[in-house]
């Protein structure tokens, strides 16, 4: 979220190479991911906290710009400039364009809503990346799949509680950046085929924090230097964490620890409760559990289907999806 924050959501399952000399670690694995959700979740209680006093667009440029000089940082040097060539400008181009709408919905969504709520529904974003999927890539979709999703969106709605008054303009808000978030998903399984993770990065980094600049345009307020470092040190939280769960990925199976990265779930809960004094809803803690399981089974299905020789998963699912 937020790439989360930021929307670093856990992606489609990738079919994993084998690496000679590679040792798994999964308790080190499941401590690491569990680092990231709490890295990622106080990364977003302090975007709730900075746009409830400067302008969202202020807020959204120097997380961004920081972010920027962080994974510059860390990239620059082992890559060189090597890693700004590509093939494939105009996609970069449109899906910063998209993770900026993304992230600027979601920032919207965090000054109008509760943070557990908008955490909650952001998770909704493996199903849309499922939907897209189906919709644009043509990939099978049966009876397993097709429920899952629909009980997902059941989720979704319990979770916004659209009622008399009809839906909350912060919940339609996180609902735009599940959306745009789970096709820019989609989208990135076609990239990484001629795009290397270090490209993807960067050039997102980099088309991020150009349209984030725009919004300066929409208001301006000097922050104090405690706010400023505030800012500047979500952006860095963001790289941190997205490097802490690569690397927990790196040392198990993502089926392993992927499920430990809906505890953010929990931590906005508790934030959300002793800063501004959140109390969960009904509705918030049915929704969530709902949407978490659907997104969990999905991912894993996927996995256990990756996992099997081609000639068998293609079997496997035919049969499970009639």
């Amino acid at each position: 979220m937020d790439d989360l924050p930021g929307n670093q959501q856990p992606s489609a399952p990738v079919k994993p190479v084998p690496q000679l000399g590679r040792r798994e670690d999964v308790p080190r694995a499941i401590v690491l991911m569990v680092v990231t959700t709490v890295l990622f979740a106080c990364a977003s209680a302090a975007s709730k906290w900075l746009v409830g006093l400067y302008p969202v667009g202020e807020v959204l440029f120097m997380r961004s710009l920081s972010s920027l000089i962080g994974g510059a940082a860390m990239i620059l040097p082992v890559s060189g400039l090597a890693v700004f060539a590509t093939s494939r400008p105009r996609d970069h181009f449109f899906r910063g364009l998209s993770q900026t709408i993304s992230q600027l919905s979601l920032l919207i969504a965090f000054s109008l809503m509760p943070l557990a709520g908008a955490v909650a529904i952001n998770f909704s974003s493996p199903l849309f990346a499922a939907l897209v999927s189906i919709v644009w890539l043509k990939e099978r979709a049966g009876f397993a799949r097709w429920a899952a999703l629909l009980t997902g969106f059941a989720g979704v709605l319990i979770v916004t509680n659209p009622g008399a008054n009809s839906l909350t303009i912060g919940a339609l808000f996180a609902l735009i950046n599940a959306v745009m978030y789970g096709s820019v998903t989609v989208a990135v399984r076609g990239m990484t085929r001629t795009e290397s993770a270090n490209t993807l990065v960067i050039w997102q980094l980099c088309v991020l924090a150009f349209f984030h600049s725009f919004l300066l345009l929409f208001g301006w307020r000097w922050p104090t230097p405690l706010d400023a470092a505030l800012m500047f040190g979500t952006g860095f939280t963001n790289a941190i964490g997205q490097w802490v769960w690569t690397r927990s990925l790196h040392l198990a199976p993502a089926a392993a620890v992927t499920p430990f990265y809906y505890l953010m779930l929990v931590w906005s809960l508790i934030i959300g409760f002793l800063v501004w004094g959140d109390v969960p809803t009904v509705s918030l803690l049915i929704g969530s559990a709902i949407v978490v399981a659907t997104g969990l089974f999905l991912f894993l299905r996927e996995a256990r289907l990756q996992r099997r020789p081609p000639h068998i998963a293609t079997g496997s699912a035919s049969r499970s999806d009639r």
